[in-house]
């Protein structure tokens, strides 16, 4: 039973009662350490640095190995010959590769929560409706053919595949621009 209130914030006051306990705990009946707990408590503190010092060797090999997956992916996905497009479900633009950022004519951070949808032309928002709305609800891929343009201004005719990735509730778009292939 506890004859006084503890104070768990008073750093000093804690280590000093954990001390003592510890001192106590630590004398044998004749008052000396008991040097058979104190070699046993030795070798489990080594053995357990040791460990330790193997976990830590295996996490900063795993975060390099991480490190060196996700630049390559970075790179990938940055520098791809297609423009990529994360969207949420209102087209607000999530993230987007440099070639995604290329087709719209605009820097790629200055499109960051911007909405995709302003960037389709009139004639093509149809399609790009019936094509967004079926990809959401659908949970397979999809695929439509528009053109990109804003203010009047055409941009170029894209093929894009949309598939939502089902934990994020996000819309992946990959836009190919097909306007060396169009007729018009």
């Amino acid at each position: 039973m506890i004859n006084e209130e503890m104070d768990f914030t008073d750093v000093q006051k804690l280590r000093e009662k954990a001390e003592k306990k510890l001192n106590k705990l630590r004398k044998s009946e004749d008052g000396e350490l008991n040097k058979i707990d104190v070699n046993k408590l030795l070798h489990e503190l080594q053995v357990h640095q040791i460990e330790l010092e193997m976990q830590n060797e295996e996490l900063q090999l795993a975060y390099k190995t991480a490190e060196k997956a996700l630049k390559k992916y970075t790179m990938l996905f940055d520098f791809s010959p297609m423009g990529y497009f994360y969207l949420d479900p209102d087209g607000s633009i999530c993230d987007l590769n440099f070639t995604g950022a290329n087709m719209l004519e605009e820097r790629r951070f200055s499109l960051i929560n911007s909405n995709f949808k302003l960037f389709i032309l009139d004639e093509s928002k149809p399609a790009f409706n019936d094509f967004f709305r079926k990809t959401y609800t659908s949970n397979v891929k999809e695929s439509c053919k528009v053109w990109l343009g804003y203010d009047n201004k055409t941009l170029c005719h894209v093929y894009m595949e949309g598939l939502v990735i089902e934990n994020e509730q996000k819309c992946f778009l990959s836009v190919v621009d097909i306007s060396k292939f169009s007729n018009t």
